[in-house]
Formats: C-alpha cells, structure tokens, sequence
C-alpha cells in the first residue's frame, strides 16, 4: 500500500510535473501508484482536493488486472492500457455512466497511455507512450452496487486501463461530493 503524505508534499509533488499549469480552483483527483505495484491486487490510493484543500484518500488502483496484464490481445492488439504516471490530464473526465451501469467519470480528454504486452504480471513503463482519445479510460468503483460494503483486493478485470475505487462508500461519498461538477482534472504521480 502507498506511503502516507501529507497534503503539502502531495501539492509540492504534482507542481514540480511537466504539463503542471495550475492547482484547479474546483475538485480533482490525485492517483498516487504504488512502487509495489502488487500483481493484480488494490495497493494505490486517490486523493479527493478542491482547489489546494484535501477533501478525502480512498484505496484503489491506477494499474489493468489479472485479465488485461495475462491476455493483453483481447483488449487491444497493442496491448493493455497503462496510464503514463507523473502527469496532469486537466478536463480528462466528465460526469456519466460506466459501461451504462454505474454513476463514474468517463473520458473524455486525451491519456498518455503505454501499452503492455509483456504478460510479466507487472504494468510497469514499458511500451511507446501515445496520446489516446476515447479508450474508456474511466474513473469508476469496483462493484455495480453502489450500497456494497464489501472491500475488492483482487482487480481482476474491473481495469484494464481504469483508475478503479474498491473502497465502495468512499467513492459514493467521492461522487456524491462533486455531483454538482461535470468535468474532472487528474493527476497521476508514482510512489515517491
């Protein structure tokens, strides 16, 4: 599991980024990767900000699964879709449905994403870096049902390129919080 921060060295971290324009002044969403980087489990974490104030954490994870990391082909002949860490993806997201079952952001703005193909259970930086549009990098919980409380360790299929909550009632308080906002920012920084 990532290391604890405190907000002033999360906020240092993400303007020290290439592409950093400015700290939104509404929500956005922090995805922390885990050096671990455990093979086809939950081990990174969202931050929740609005603005420069830190609004909530939740468990996740920034890294495909089981499914995409073993039988990367069958979701795209290039391989499966990792999204390039230390990075700004401002409006990357709008408010929606993921796959028309559950209350997400969906993307709509352009990834940097590497495609892995290697099948060594790991979704490191490896593969050519491009700029996707409409992949269905989204950001959504790991169950349909938002009332679950059970906590997902293993990702499975619920990503293979999706920034995913497991922690159910965090990502309905996350939802619920931000209702009134149709576009999210997002920044991805690695474990540092």
């Amino acid at each position: 599991m990532v290391k604890n921060y405190t907000d002033a060295q999360l906020l240092g971290r993400v303007r020290k980024l290439p592409g950093f324009i400015k700290i939104p002044d509404n929500y956005w969403i922090l995805g922390v990767r885990s050096k671990a980087d455990e093979f086809d489990k939950f081990d990174d974490k969202f931050y929740l900000f609005k603005g420069e104030e830190f609004i909530m954490v939740m468990s996740g994870t920034t890294n495909p699964g089981k499914s995409g990391l073993l039988d990367p082909a069958k979701y795209n002949a290039s391989g499966v879709a990792v999204v390039v860490a230390d990075k700004w993806y401002y409006n990357l997201w709008t408010r929606g449905l993921h796959k028309g079952k559950v209350i997400a952001y969906r993307q709509t703005g352009g990834v940097d994403l590497l495609r892995d193909n290697n099948k060594n259970q790991k979704s490191g930086d490896v593969g050519t870096s491009s700029v996707e549009y409409n992949r269905g990098i989204n950001f959504h919980p790991s169950d349909y049902n938002l009332e679950s409380k059970t906590k997902k360790t293993n990702i499975g299929a619920w990503s293979v390129g999706c920034q995913v909550v497991n922690d159910i009632p965090k990502y309905k308080e996350l939802m619920n919080t931000t209702r009134l906002q149709s576009v999210m920012t997002y920044c991805l920084i690695n474990e540092f």
